[in-house]
């Protein structure tokens, strides 16, 4: 009889051993030997096969005694659950290792040559494990820092017992696998120093929305199992592959996370003691724990790794502290996003709403409402009923046979990639991680919304509001006989509104995005060492992780812009200049100190009038300058600029030659410069307006309240008298229209009425409108509508 194979070492370990080493060690070692010379650095080891597992378990019986106590099992028990799988696993834990496995072992560890001090993790790998059709991530256990190798053998059998985890008994139960049909592989790794540096997870494609053009990095100081555990809010990275493989700076947008603490090496390099957990000094949180540098050579190795299995990927990595090295831990199949249908949109709409009562990081793109159900720790997870809203500090991969009761998910701590953050995906529940305060703010039984329909920010409400459900067929989709482009305010969802039928962007607010990305007067962050020691104080922990209040503002409002322009590329998105009033611009942080007090700021001092002012030049070089960074050196030539509310020709001109003095020319590098024509002035000399601009963007809201003479935010009987329809304002679009096609210059509308009124917009195709940009989610309606009218 053939003596079997025990152990392999990673370097012998290829893709096509999956079924002997599991899915995680079959993956290091494919990486090790067949992109090494690609520069990816992945640490050194071996594994212990299938075989060896089940000869394990061969001894005394010990297999059959857990078939018996899986047997009858009901998983849904989650009482009886946790009692059998402490049973089997204690029974695991407690029996020795085979001889002729130890032997092996021995020799291998030997082979390695690692004197006394080498540190290694002792990671599990389940023959069925991270294969596209199977998700078992965070199933088994990890041990890290094991020194020496009495301590390995002794860890490798709690690793053995960890494939009977509460969580990994109910999955095989649910998904059909036989319990004795897995197996278990340890993998004896090299530790990185990542407890000296950073450490964290990538994903090759954006887990919210699935564009797949971004590779998704967290990262947090310390051994990456705390970013893993979702212990820490780490800091996010979204990097551009296209930029990547042009050579140009390839980070689209960065966040800060809090990272209040870090696990490191302990002492005790054995067993369940060879970790702890410490603070993270408040300067080193300040900071993030990647340079950009760093996150792109992240980013490089994950499309490496992406192209040579051909899928998008879920990557561990790790930052060496010592020799200043990125190494990846692990690679397996992303297993949710990949897999969506893509002919079919689903788009989750939250009615009127207050306040929310906890904000975090959402997770999933849909809204679940319930009654809170707070849960201190896992002996209390019994209490979560069928449609209740988990609340809790965090999960852990065992908490999975409750979570899927639940009808969402809230918890203080954790990030968009730690398990709890994957389990939700995997189930398809809509979560809000890393909140902080959630288990404060939220009553236990009372009634909320879980809305993650918003953007990258998931919100808590009170009681449980109106849900709209939008689906769409987009491979059904009839040909339009205009442009359908789409106003895109918020970054956040800009990767899953590029998946609506569209044409590109026909209107990015410039102020939204500062509103929502900056949130900090420019003048107050140009003269920051000039504001009270309160506001200044409050305003450097705003900016934090950044050179300067300037460096700050540019590279915010470039992200924001940035990110709407990478997902609708090479699709024109044409950003509109900032159009705050003095009454919102004194909202902003440190505002109030600069604006004036305007009686009728909608008639007052905005928009073109606000640029070429002398108090007003150095924040608009700063628009300016955001701009030139998002085209120059991001390369993201599809963005066209838009200059609103031009009083007079005079205004034109001089704004004009404003951004030219700035780099930003008229036709230099493709660049287009489009007016919002939204006066009646505009209209009635378009002409001479043209002249200064490559066309216009009809606004449809200013336009007709100037043109009617009513406040558009006015209430009352007076407010009926406002419509986008009404001959006089119609008049002065045909003007508008006819003038920009006279000439050959590009006419569109941007304004709220084409979204409001289907007629309007049918009216102005037939007055030959270029384009029509409306708000996301009466695109298809109005597409539709369109399109029918257009095939009669």
């Amino acid at each position: 009889m053939t003596e079997p194979v025990r152990v392999i070492p990673f370097e012998r370990v290829r893709m096509r051993d999956l079924p002997q080493v599991g899915g995680k060690n079959a993956s290091l070692g494919e990486m090790i030997g067949e992109l090494g010379a690609a520069g990816i650095r992945v640490p050194g080891g071996f594994a212990t096969t299938a075989d060896a597992f089940r000869e394990f378990l061969q001894q005394d019986g010990l297999a059959q005694r857990i078939e018996r106590e899986l047997a009858s099992l009901d998983v849904n028990d989650v009482r009886a659950l946790t009692r059998a799988g402490a049973a089997v696993r204690e029974w695991i834990a407690a029996a020795p290792l085979p001889r002729a496995l130890v032997t092996d072992i021995e020799r291998a560890y030997a082979r390695l040559g690692n004197g006394t001090t080498a540190s290694f993790a002792v990671r599990s790998s389940a023959t069925a494990e991270d294969l596209p059709e199977a998700s078992f991530a965070g199933q088994q256990d990890t041990l890290l820092n094991i020194n020496g190798l009495d301590n390995i053998l002794k860890a490798i059998p709690k690793i053995f017992a960890s494939i009977y985890n509460d969580r990994a008994i109910a999955y095989r139960a649910h998904h059909g696998f036989t319990h004795g049909d897995v197996a278990l592989s340890a993998g004896i790794q090299r530790m990185v120093r990542s407890d000296k540096g950073a450490a964290g997870v990538m994903f090759t494609l954006d887990t919210e929305s699935g564009f797949e053009e971004v590779v998704l990095i967290t990262s947090a100081y310390g051994l990456g199992e705390s970013v893993v555990q979702g212990a820490v809010n780490p800091d996010e990275f979204y990097v551009y592959k296209r930029n990547l493989a042009a050579g140009r700076p390839a980070i689209l947008r960065k966040s800060l996370g809090s990272k209040a603490t870090r696990m490191v090496f302990a002492t005790d390099a054995s067993a369940g003691r060879s970790t702890q957990v410490a603070d993270v000094p408040e300067a080193e949180r300040l900071r993030f724990s990647l340079t950009d540098e760093q996150a792109e050579e992240l980013a490089r190795h994950a499309v490496a790794i992406e192209r040579h299995y051909g899928r998008p990927m879920d990557i561990e990595w790790a930052l060496d502290g010592d020799d200043g090295r990125i190494y990846i831990l692990q690679a397996r199949p992303e297993t949710v996003k990949s897999r969506d249908d893509a002919s079919t949109l689903r788009r989750y709409r939250l009615g009127a709403h207050g306040k929310p009562l906890a904000s975090g990081r959402a997770i999933g793109q849909k809204i679940g409402q319930g009654r809170v159900r707070l849960v201190q720790s896992a002996r209390e997870m019994e209490k979560v009923e069928a449609g209740d809203v988990l609340v809790t500090e965090m999960t852990d991969p065992d908490w999975e046979p409750v979570m899927k009761r639940a009808n969402a998910i809230v918890t203080n701590r954790g990030g968009r990639t730690c398990h709890a953050a994957i389990i939700a995906r995997e189930l398809g529940i809509p979560a809000v991680v890393g909140c902080g305060d959630a288990t404060r703010t939220l009553a236990d039984g009372s009634e909320v919304t879980v809305s993650c329909a918003e953007g990258d920010t998931g919100h808590v409400y009170a009681g449980l509001l109106e849900v709209g459900v939008d689906e769409v067929a987009l491979n059904r989709m009839p040909a339009c006989p205009t442009k359908i482009m789409m106003n895109v305010g918020n970054p956040e969802l800009a990767f899953e509104f590029r998946q609506l039928p569209n044409e590109g962007v026909g209107l990015a607010r410039l102020e939204f995005i500062i509103a929502r990305n900056v949130g900090i007067h420019p003048k107050a962050l140009l003269e920051l060492q000039r504001q009270p020691a309160e506001l200044r104080h409050e305003i450097e922990e705003k900016i934090a992780g950044y050179a300067s209040g300037r460096e700050f503002y540019v590279a915010k409002v470039a992200e924001g812009v940035a990110t709407i322009a990478a997902a609708f590329f090479p699709k024109p998105v044409i950003v509109r200049l900032s159009d705050f009033k003095s009454n919102e611009y004194s909202n902003l942080l440190g505002g109030s100190r600069y604006e004036p007090h305007e009686e009728n700021p909608m008639l007052g001092f905005r928009g073109a009038s606000r640029y070429v002012a002398p108090e007003f030049y150095d924040c608009f070089e700063l628009e300016c300058e955001a701009m030139r960074r998002v085209r120059d050196t991001l390369g993201f030539t599809n963005v066209e600029l838009m200059i609103p509310f031009v009083r007079t020709t005079g205004e034109a001109e001089r704004v004009i030659a404003l951004l030219a003095k700035n780099g930003l020319r008229r036709g230099e590098n493709g660049l287009r410069v489009i007016m919002m024509c939204e006066i009646p002035s505009n209209a009635l000399l378009a002409d001479r307006f043209l002249e200064y601009f490559d066309g216009f963007s009809i606004g449809s809201n200013d336009l007709t309240q100037l043109t009617l003479g009513v406040d558009r935010d006015a209430g009352g009987d007076i407010a009926t008298t406002f419509d986008e329809r009404d001959d006089a304002v119609k008049a002065l679009l045909k003007m508008a229209i006819e003038a920009c096609n006279r000439r050959g210059k590009y006419v569109g509308i941007c304004g709220q009425g084409p979204s409001d009124h289907p007629d309007l917009a049918q009216w102005l195709v037939e007055q030959g409108i270029e384009s029509i940009s409306l708000n996301p989610d009466t695109v298809v309606s109005t597409w539709m509508m369109l399109a029918k009218k257009a095939a009669k």
